[in-house]
């Protein structure tokens, strides 16, 4: 029987740091620091891609690079991005310990997927030193996976297959039809599309939705759900299979796909 055999989480957004607050609040203070204010949804729109990838299509961004124009009398370039990567890592290193919470439901839906003989490998826009401090600290609070592939020394990080093929190979998955890529990125959706993966976006607590639990308890039902939709738009329109609210979903989706793989 054919299956799905292997998923492949993302981690800040979709398995830890509720809403993906870590990375967005290192980028603003780090562009502050040379004088541009980045919006909060300036923060987030590359979200998913390893993180110097991330800078430059800050630098990219209408305003951004103007700004720098302006401020510097030049054009920014590489030497400005490697710059700004290492104020970047300065500022979350100082807070990424305190941004490895499991988000509700993840332990407990893993470990029942776990159960049925599925392994959880994993992707990541974090570079290996930023994933030697979320890995113990995540861990400590009970979340684990069986794999944990980031950027370093790959081609390239999202979206780009490659964190999904080295999954593969490292946990012994014959075929991209037994992987399910779940993320909360358009940078994961793309990901998981490029590597000819099963994909699947979730909402809440997602960079794509960017609120905390507890803004999210609070917002009325109906704003909620029209926030919810406009992801799920997005999600979609990038490519995802499935969208998700959370990952409570995830069992009945693989169903689904183990039905579709089997007709």
């Amino acid at each position: 029987m054919k299956r799905i055999e292997c998923i492949i989480m993302d981690w800040a957004g979709t398995a830890v740091d509720y809403g993906c607050f870590a990375p967005v609040a290192a980028f603003l203070k780090a562009f502050d620091e040379i004088g541009i204010v980045v919006t909060m949804e300036q923060a987030r729109r590359p979200m998913g891609m390893a993180k110097i990838d991330h800078i430059r299509e800050l630098f990219k961004m209408e305003g951004v690079g103007e700004r720098f124009e302006e401020l510097y009398q030049r054009t920014w370039g590489e030497e400005d991005v490697v710059v700004m990567n290492k104020k970047f890592e300065g500022y979350l290193f100082a807070s990424l310990a305190d941004y490895t919470t499991p988000i509700p439901g993840v332990i407990d839906t893993l470990a029942m997927l776990k159960a049925q003989g599925i392994k959880i490998g994993s992707t990541t826009g974090y570079t290996q030193a930023m994933m030697d401090v979320v890995l113990p600290n995540a861990a400590a609070k009970g979340y684990v996976t069986e794999n944990l592939v980031t950027p370093n020394g790959l081609p390239g990080g999202r979206p780009y297959p490659y964190m999904i093929y080295k999954n593969m190979i490292d946990l012994g998955i014959p075929s991209v039809d037994y992987v399910l890529k779940y993320g909360d990125t358009i940078a994961d959706i793309k990901e998981g599309v490029n590597a000819k993966v099963w994909t699947v976006g979730v909402v809440l607590g997602s960079n794509e939705m960017g609120l905390t639990e507890a803004e999210t308890s609070a917002m009325a039902t109906s704003e909620l759900e029209c926030c919810k939709a406009e992801v799920r738009r997005r999600m979609l329109d990038a490519g995802a299979h499935y969208v998700v609210d959370t990952i409570e979903e995830l069992p009945v989706i693989i169903d689904e796909i183990n039905k579709i793989l089997n007709k």
